[in-house]
């Protein structure tokens, strides 16, 4: 059974600096088209029997672009919620049930994150499967990572791997917190305490398209499979 995609579309996009002052991220184009066309690919390719984009910043532009396409819209008014509060949001669209997300503001060269998920997922272990990336193969991402994938496949904070914006969620314990606006790293910490936060790590490349210097290392991923130092 395929599960519903959330794409995470609504926010500014301010380390895009000049590129996002007049159109919103997921419109920002790599190799001729658009940061979220390329996740609608990976989308399309997985088939799941609902797609919602959410919408805070420009949102008109980002709905005529993909006027015309099967997909839903929550329309976070008049403020900004978050990863958390933006897929609770989301929630009345989506259904009931676990959910998948993916950013829009990455590039992917490998499997299928969604059907790389969709085949590890087991809800009667996990709250939460994050797929993440070794950072030798996360391009245009510094730091040490997010989580430590311990052997049993728990995460945990700490150095090791990066999360990749894509995930399997249920989504029971969004509706523990009280704030509208909220991350998804209180939810992980919540699901991480009941020892039920699952990670895998992507067997392939990963590109970060969240500054301007990402849209020439993605161009090259995808061009030859190697990038620059």
């Amino acid at each position: 059974m395929t599960l519903p995609v959330m794409l995470f579309a609504a926010g500014f996009g301010t380390r895009m600096g000049a590129l996002t002052a007049s159109r919103p991220k997921p419109l920002v184009e790599v190799a001729g088209r658009a940061l979220i066309d390329h996740a609608l690919d990976l989308v399309d390719a997985y088939a799941p029997p609902r797609t919602v984009v959410n919408l805070h910043y420009l949102p008109e532009h980002i709905r005529a672009h993909l006027a015309g396409r099967d997909l839903l819209f929550s329309h976070e008014t008049p403020d900004i919620l978050e990863t958390g509060g933006g897929l609770r949001a989301a929630l009345p669209l989506l259904g009931p049930g676990p959910v998948m997300t993916l950013n829009t503001d990455a590039i992917w060269r490998g499997p299928n994150p969604l059907m790389h998920l969709a085949s590890l997922w087991d809800p009667a272990r996990m709250d939460a499967l994050l797929l993440c990336i070794p950072p030798q193969n996360a391009i245009g991402h510094g730091g040490t990572g997010d989580f430590t994938l311990a052997e049993d496949g728990t995460l945990w904070r700490g150095p090791g791997l990066v999360y990749s914006g894509a995930q399997v969620i249920a989504p029971d314990l969004l509706h523990t917190i009280p704030e509208s606006q909220f991350s998804l790293n209180r939810v992980w910490d919540r699901i991480a305490e009941n020892g039920r936060l699952f990670g895998v790590a992507y067997p392939g490349q990963w590109c970060d398209v969240g500054r301007p210097e990402g849209i020439a290392l993605a161009e090259e991923m995808l061009e030859s499979g190697h990038v620059r130092d």
